[in-house]
């Protein structure tokens, strides 16, 4: 029954994508956004929503409450309309569409030689992270959790080795295998760490206990690896800045915990800053 449903949203999804495509990335990314506003709601709890952003912004108002809301469908739609057009975001003519902060620490990145661990959350267009890291000549693998929708899952797949970063590790036992391998061949590290997990720690997370990867965590005390946070925003429309920081150093007697509640400070303050362009839909705290 359930592969049937998957099917049936695949079929939904390949439409929609082909009617995009027609009409072109800047149509598609504001019909995508006005697309979610409206159906969005229609499939999570408006309620774990509102609920998930007062853990984090207990003060707000009912007006900011309902706009952040609005606004955080409407950004998840582009994102999805802009999929089908991922190869046109790679291109050199897409750059004055992309602002980068921070381009010389990827390039002193790129010159050492030496892995490093790129973390973020899911804002404005995240895929652009890796792709960015990929473009700038970083030799990088990007995590990432498969789809439950097998069917879609594949085309995602695709997508992402032949536009975004040809190295994709899937999130597992099997990938942390493989991404030891990668790391000894000096490839660096892109994983979102604002998801929920079943195989990490109950981590400090705007002042309530959530599971966090420790992914980044472990590299950091294996490998002594630094971590660079990359923020991603929506600024206009089609229009995106990506702000890289400067690497983050622990010392040796850093605790894997001390490490991952750093972490999440960094992501809670990105969250902050743009909070209409963060996944408040998930149940992150469950």
């Amino acid at each position: 029954m359930k592969t049937i449903k998957y099917f049936i949203q695949f079929l939904f999804i390949i439409i929609f994508f082909l009617f995009f495509k027609v009409l072109g990335l800047k149509i598609s990314s504001k019909i995508g956004g006005k697309l979610f506003e409206i159906v969005g709601p229609l499939f999570r709890s408006k309620n774990l929503i509102h609920n998930n952003i007062k853990k984090a912004i207990p003060n707000i108002n009912s007006h900011n409450l309902n706009r952040i809301t609005k606004l955080m469908w409407n950004n998840y739609g582009r994102t999805f309309a802009e999929y089908i057009f991922i190869k046109d975001f790679r291109s050199d003519k897409f750059n004055s569409k992309i602002k980068i902060e921070g381009q010389e620490i990827l390039d002193e990145i790129k010159k050492k030689n030496k892995p490093v661990v790129f973390i973020s959350g899911h804002f404005g267009n995240f895929e652009l992270m890796a792709m960015h890291i990929d473009k700038s000549g970083i030799k990088l693998s990007a995590i990432y959790r498969p789809l439950n929708n097998i069917f879609l899952n594949k085309i995602m797949e695709r997508i992402r080795i032949k536009y975004i970063c040809s190295n994709q590790v899937k999130k597992g036992i099997g990938g942390m295998k493989k991404l030891i391998n990668l790391k000894k061949k000096n490839h660096s590290i892109a994983i979102m760490i604002d998801q929920r997990v079943s195989q990490g720690i109950k981590s400090n997370f705007f002042n309530h206990k959530a599971f966090t990867t420790t992914i980044p965590a472990q590299l950091v005390k294996k490998y002594k690896t630094p971590v660079v946070p990359i923020f991603i925003e929506r600024i206009n429309g089609i229009n995106f800045k990506v702000t890289i920081s400067n690497p983050i150093i622990f010392s040796n007697d850093t605790s894997i915990k001390d490490i991952t509640n750093k972490l999440n400070q960094v992501l809670e303050k990105m969250i902050i800053k743009k909070p209409e362009q963060w996944i408040w839909s998930h149940n992150r705290w469950k």
